[in-house]
């Protein structure tokens, strides 16, 4: 087997250096779809150093911080996780935010492979990642959850199950974000380069009839609704987020989210309007200050 589970969840902390800029940030925000319409104040925030608030950062930069193609996924260049990354698939994010991020900062993340589960055919790897500011103190920790398919069977626990339904009655918002045919192009400039994403004939191999969106965009499309429509677009009222990435979305399309109001935070599911609400986002949240 290809992944040596005790090597993996023994080994020490990869630390990474990770470094950036507004204007790294303004990308990241406008590979989301901000700046529509580009006179908004209130979008303006996102991608424009001159504005009275500007520019903010959504928690979910912290993911592509750096252009690494992901702060957590350093977690690969552990001992024992020598693994065929066509086998990979990310299942689920979790953010937890410290304090917000700044526009500029050069900070460390530090990487662990928390646990690794059984799930039969397919292992889990939870990689948990916390960056680390100037000052040595946490901005934000993130769980990833990926999953290897063909290196279960290894006998450990198949690991927790925390779903989170949907409450069982109306939503109190429902709103349709359209993306941009080469969103996904556009999203690959913050770092994460998997041809999945930009290749049709990668695609084609995967499965799809063209190139897909990068699950991380789509969850970080999400936050955004949230933070805007709900929160007075303020990302720093934003405490912490997860999901399950529960299906493929493709660029061009509309995006639909349902959100409920409770009490544990903002509760929404996220699906593909022109395809008959495929699912794409589930048993996520959005926790608010």
């Amino acid at each position: 087997m290809a992944l040596d589970v005790a090597k993996a969840t023994s080994a020490p902390p990869v630390r990474t250096d990770v470094t950036w800029d507004e204007r790294d940030v303004r990308l990241y925000h406008l590979a989301l779809g901000a700046g529509v319409p580009e006179t908004d104040p209130r979008e303006l925030r996102y991608v424009y150093e001159g504005s009275e608030r500007g520019p903010q950062v959504l928690p979910t930069f912290g993911v592509v911080a750096g252009g690494t193609g992901g702060v957590g996924f350093q977690v690969f260049d552990l001992p024992g996780v020598d693994i065929d990354l066509a086998n990979v698939l990310h299942g689920g994010q979790e953010i937890t935010v410290h304090r917000p991020l700044p526009a500029a900062a050069r900070a460390t993340a530090v990487t662990r492979a928390a646990a690794v589960y059984d799930k039969g055919k397919a292992a889990v790897i939870v990689q948990e990642s916390t960056l680390l500011g100037e000052d040595g103190a946490p901005l934000i920790t993130q769980r990833n959850e990926i999953f290897v398919h063909g290196e279960g069977g290894f006998g450990s626990d198949r690991g927790p199950s925390e779903p989170l339904p949907a409450p069982d009655r109306a939503p109190d918002l429902v709103t349709e974000i359209p993306t941009l045919r080469q969103q996904a192009l556009l999203y690959r400039l913050t770092g994460d380069w998997n041809p999945l994403h930009a290749d049709p004939a990668i695609a084609r191999r995967a499965g799809h009839d063209r190139p897909i969106l990068h699950g991380l965009c789509s969850f970080g499309m999400a936050v955004k609704a949230v933070t805007d429509r709900l929160l007075d677009g303020d990302a720093s009222a934003v405490a912490g987020c997860r999901t399950r990435f529960a299906g493929v979305f493709f660029p061009g399309e509309t995006l639909r989210l349902r959100v409920w109001d409770t009490s544990d935070g903002y509760r929404l599911t996220a699906t593909a309007a022109d395809r008959d609400d495929a699912p794409v986002l589930t048993d996520a949240r959005i926790a608010a200050r």
